[in-house]
C-alpha cells in the first residue's frame, strides 16, 4: 500500500519535544511540499495539534520488476538495512527525474521532518518519533480521528482539526486520491462513532479540564474572575462556551480589537471584553487565566506577571497552547499554580476509565469501516490488473465461449495462488452466495 505515517505525540513524547515540531501552519506547508519534492513521495498531509504532529504520506506502489529498486524491510520502521524477499519496493512514479537515492522512505521522511523542527541535533530526539505504515497507519489515523488516541477519550476537538488538516493539503496540493480518501473513510467514520455510541455523550476536552483544574485548585469557581488570553480562537472558544454555561462566574476575554469582538462576548451579560495589550493590568484581579492562543511568543511573561501581583491570594493559571503561552517560572510566584497540557493526565484518566465500554463499542466500529477503506485502496491499486483480466477473459471467451474463459481464469488461480490466499477467496466467494 506504502501509506506511511510518523507520529509525535503525548504518548511518548512530553511537552518540551512537543513543541518543537508545533509547526506553523506555514511550515507545515512547506513540509507538505518538501516531503512532494524532496522526499519523492507522491501525496503529504500533516496534522498538528497540541497534543500531536502526524506526518503522512502516500508512496506510489512500483509495477515494474522488483529486482531494478532499492527496497526497504519490515513494518512501522524497522531498521534495517538489507532487502528481503518481500521487501517493498519503492515507485519509480514518484521520481520523475530518477531516483534520489537508495535511501528507505522513513528515513528520508525522518530528515525533512526534524531538519523542518531544527531538531537534527536533538539528543535522542528520534526516541520520540513513532513509526507506522499501510495498515497500521491506516489504523492509527481512524482511532486519531474517532478521539481514541486522546490524551481525554472521545474528546470532540480532535475531528475538527483532522478535518482541518485535509483542507489545508487539499489546498496545497499535496494531498491526491489516496490520502483523501483515507481522511474522507476516518472522518465517516468517526462521525458514525459519536452518533452511534456513547463516547461522546459527555463531551470532555482539554478545554474543560482546564476549567475544571481550577475549580479543584480555588475549591469553587462561583463569585471568582476569569480571564481567557484567545478567545477568539478554536480552544479558546470553547473555553469561553463552557464558562459561559456556568453561574455567578465573572468572565474577561481579551481580544486583539474590541472593535472586532465577537458578538458571543458582547451579548453575554457575564463577559467583559478587554484589549490584548490591557491583560497585564488585569491580572492582580484575576482568580484564574486561561491562555489558548497560537502565538509564537509569550502572552505572559514572568516579571511582567510578578510586577501586577498586589493582592495576595490563590491564582490558577492554565496554559493549554503548544508552544506555551505562559512563562513556566509563573508557577513559582507565591500562592501560584501552573498548569499546562500535560498536567490533565490525572483527570483524563478518570474521564477513561468511564468510558470505557464506549471505547470498546466505538473500536468496532472503526475495525469495519476500516476494512471499507482497505478494500477501496487493494482495489484502487489493482485497477490496471483488473484491466488486463478483464481483456483477456474478452479474448478468451471470444475463442472459446465465456464458460471456458472461466475455466481458465479459475485454472491459472489453482496453479499460481498461494494455498492460503487461495482459501480465503474461495471462503469469500462461499460468503457471498448467502
Amino acid at each position: 500500500m506504502s501509506i506511511l505515517l510518523i507520529s509525535i505525540s503525548h504518548k511518548n513524547a512530553p511537552l518540551a519535544v512537543r513543541n518543537l515540531f508545533a509547526f506553523t501552519k506555514e511550515q507545515q506547508k512547506e513540509l507538505m511540499e518538501e516531503l512532494i519534492g524532496k522526499g519523492g513521495f507522491a501525496e503529504s498531509l500533516v496534522i498538528s495539534t497540541c497534543n500531536r504532529t502526524e506526518i503522512y504520506v502516500y508512496q506510489e506502489p512500483f509495477s515494474g520488476k522488483a529486482e531494478d529498486l532499492p527496497c526497504e524491510n519490515g513494518e512501522n520502521g524497522v531498521k534495517s538495512t538489507t532487502c528481503s524477499k518481500d521487501g517493498e519496493r519503492l515507485s519509480q512514479n514518484a521520481y520523475p527525474n530518477g531516483f534520489p537515492d537508495k535511501k528507505r522512505a522513513f528515513p528520508r521522511m525522518q530528515e525533512l521532518i526534524l531538519k523542518k523542527a531544527q531538531a537534527e541535533n536533538e539528543e535522542h530526539i528520534t526516541d520520540y518519533l513513532r513509526f507506522y505504515k499501510d495498515n497500521k497507519a491506516i489504523h492509527h489515523l481512524f482511532w486519531v480521528a474517532a478521539g481514541l488516541d486522546s490524551m481525554v477519550v472521545g474528546e470532540d476537538q480532535i475531528l475538527g482539526q483532522v478535518k482541518r488538516a485535509q483542507e489545508q493539503a487539499m489546498e496545497a496540493g499535496t494531498a491526491g486520491k489516496i490520502l483523501n480518501t483515507l481522511f474522507r473513510y476516518a472522518i465517516t467514520a468517526a462521525k458514525k462513532v459519536k452518533t452511534e455510541t456513547e463516547l461522546s455523550k459527555t463531551s470532555v476536552s482539554t478545554a474543560t479540564l482546564a476549567i475544571k483544574a481550577g475549580e479543584e485548585y480555588l475549591g469553587s469557581l462561583e463569585g471568582k474572575k476569569v480571564m481567557v488570553i484567545g478567545g477568539t480562537g478554536k480552544i479558546g472558544g470553547i473555553v469561553l462556551k463552557n464558562l459561559y454555561s456556568m453561574k455567578g462566574i465573572h468572565i474577561y476575554s481579551t481580544v486583539r480589537s474590541v472593535a472586532l469582538s465577537h458578538d458571543c462576548h458582547a451579548k453575554n451579560e457575564s463577559a467583559t471584553v478587554i484589549d490584548y495589550r490591557e491583560r497585564y493590568a488585569c491580572l492582580d484581579e484575576m482568580d484564574l487565566v486561561i491562555s489558548a492562543t497560537s502565538s509564537p511568543h509569550y502572552t505572559l511573561t514572568y516579571d511582567k506577571t510578578a510586577e501586577q501581583f498586589h493582592t495576595r491570594k490563590p491564582r490558577v493559571f492554565v496554559d493549554l497552547a503548544v508552544p506555551p503561552d505562559i512563562d513556566g517560572r509563573v508557577g513559582s510566584l507565591s500562592d501560584t499554580q501552573l498548569y499546562n497540557v500535560d498536567d490533565f493526565s490525572r483527570l483524563a484518566r478518570e474521564n477513561n476509565v468511564l468510558k470505557e465500554q464506549a471505547a470498546r463499542d466505538a473500536g468496532n466500529i472503526l475495525a469495519d469501516c476500516e476494512k471499507d477503506f482497505r478494500r477501496w485502496l487493494i482495489f484502487q491499486q489493482s485497477v490496471p490488473i483488473l484491466k488486463d483480466v478483464r481483456s483477456w477473459m474478452v479474448e478468451e471467451a471470444g475463442k472459446k465461449g465465456f464458460e471456458k474463459a472461466i475455466d481458465k481464469f479459475f485454472y491459472r488461480l489453482r496453479e499460481q495462488a498461494e494455498p492460503d490466499d487461495l482459501a480465503a477467496f474461495f471462503a469469500d466467494i462461499r460468503d457471498m452466495e448467502h
